[in-house]
C-alpha cells in the first residue's frame, strides 16, 4: 500500500529480540548448555517429564547433534546480533526524529494560522462600522456624527441604548451611528445599505425607530433658558456689540424629503424655491451655540411669516424675559 517507512513499534522490536535470543542457544536446548557447563555429557541429560514418544524424538535429535559436532555452527555470530540491535536502535531513533520534525512543523503551521487570524481580525475591525472604528479617532467622530469626541458619543449611546429596538442585523451602537451619519452627511440610503450590509427596508425601519427614541430621550434638552442664564453665559464679543439686548438667534432651514404618495401632501411640501419637496423649520440658538427652540414642521409651499411664528416662538421669548 506504499507504507514502507512506518516506524517499528515496541512490540515488533521485542518479538525480534526474543527470536534472536532463542537463536543464540545451541540446538540441544538450555538443558544441554547447562549440562556442558557442569561437565555432564549431553547424552546423560534426560528430562524426567518427557513421554516415551518425546524421549525417542529427543534421542534422535541427540544422535543428529552428535554426528554434526564440529561440522555445523548453529549459533548466530555476536557481530550480526549486535549489528541487528544497532539497526533497530537506528530505526527507532529515526522514527522518533521524524515524529519530532512532524510535531515541530505542525506547531509552526498552527502558529502561522493563529497569527494570520489575528491580522485578519484587526483589519476587519478597522473597516467594520462599530465601536472600534471610531475609538481613539476624534476626527472620525466629528466627521461622521458631528459630536465633539468619542466620549460624548458613548455618553449619548449609554443614554438611549436600553430603548433602542432589537435588530438581528445591527447592534445598538451601529443603529445610532447609522442615524447620526444619515443626519450629519445626508448620504444616499443605498450607499448606507452597502456600508452596513442591510436592505433598504431594514435601514428605513431602523432609522425611523432610532429617531423616535432620540426625540423621546433627548427632546427635554431643547429648552429656553432664563434671561439671567443667558446673560451669564453671553460671549464677550456679543456683550461688547449688543450689550444685554440679545436673547436668541433665529434662523429658518429646509430639509429635502421624498415625494409623498398623497396628492395633498405632495402639493403642500413642494418648494418652488428649492425645486423639490421640503419641510421648513424655525430654529432658535442661544449666543453660546445651544439649540433652545425648534418649531413644528411646515410644508415647502408655506411661507413662515410673522403670524405663523408668534404662536410658540414669541411665547417662549416672553417666558424668557
Amino acid at each position: 500500500m506504499g507504507h514502507d517507512n512506518i516506524p517499528v513499534s515496541d512490540s515488533d522490536w521485542h518479538a525480534r529480540r526474543m527470536q534472536r535470543k532463542r537463536k543464540r542457544a545451541p540446538i540441544g536446548g538450555f538443558h544441554y548448555a547447562a549440562a556442558e557447563s557442569e561437565g555432564v555429557p549431553r547424552a546423560e541429560v534426560i528430562d524426567e517429564d518427557l513421554t516415551e514418544d518425546q524421549q525417542q524424538n529427543h534421542n534422535v535429535m541427540e544422535a543428529v547433534d552428535s554426528s554434526c559436532v564440529g561440522q555445523v555452527e548453529v549459533e548466530v555470530p555476536a557481530a550480526n546480533v549486535d549489528s541487528g540491535d544497532r539497526a533497530d536502535s537506528i530505526m527507532e531513533a529515526e522514527g522518533q526524529t521524524k515524529d519530532c520534525v512532524c510535531n515541530e512543523q505542525g506547531r509552526a503551521e498552527i502558529n502561522r494560522l493563529l497569527e494570520e487570524n489575528r491580522l485578519l481580525r484587526s483589519q476587519l475591525q478597522k473597516t467594520e462600522l462599530n465601536e472600534h472604528f471610531l475609538k481613539d479617532y476624534t476626527k472620525k467622530v466629528r466627521y461622521y456624527t458631528g459630536l465633539l469626541c468619542y466620549a460624548v458619543l458613548m455618553s449619548l449611546f449609554n443614554t438611549v441604548k436600553d430603548f433602542l429596538p432589537v435588530s438581528k442585523k445591527l447592534s445598538g451602537f451601529q443603529m445610532l451611528l447609522l442615524t447620526l451619519m444619515l443626519l450629519r452627511l445626508d448620504l444616499p440610503v443605498q450607499h448606507l445599505c452597502h456600508l452596513f450590509n442591510v436592505s433598504h427596508k431594514t435601514l428605513s425601519s431602523i432609522f425611523a425607530d432610532t429617531i423616535d427614541v432620540l426625540y423621546a430621550r433627548l427632546g427635554a434638552l431643547v429648552h429656553w433658558p432664563e434671561r439671567h442664564c443667558l446673560q451669564a453665559t453671553m460671549p464677550p464679543h456679543f456683550t461688547e456689540t449688543f450689550g444685554k439686548r440679545v436673547a436668541i438667534i433665529v434662523d429658518c432651514f429646509e430639509i429635502r424629503t421624498e415625494r409623498p404618495s398623497n396628492l395633498k401632501a405632495r402639493a403642500q411640501t413642494y418648494s418652488h424655491y428649492k425645486g423639490t419637496h421640503t419641510i421648513k423649520y424655525l430654529i432658535g440658538i442661544t449666543p453660546h451655540r445651544s439649540i433652545s427652540f425648534i418649531s413644528r414642521g411646515w410644508g415647502g409651499m408655506h411661507q413662515i411669516n410673522t403670524s405663523q411664528r408668534n404662536v410658540a416662538f414669541f411665547k417662549s421669548c416672553y417666558q424668557g424675559t
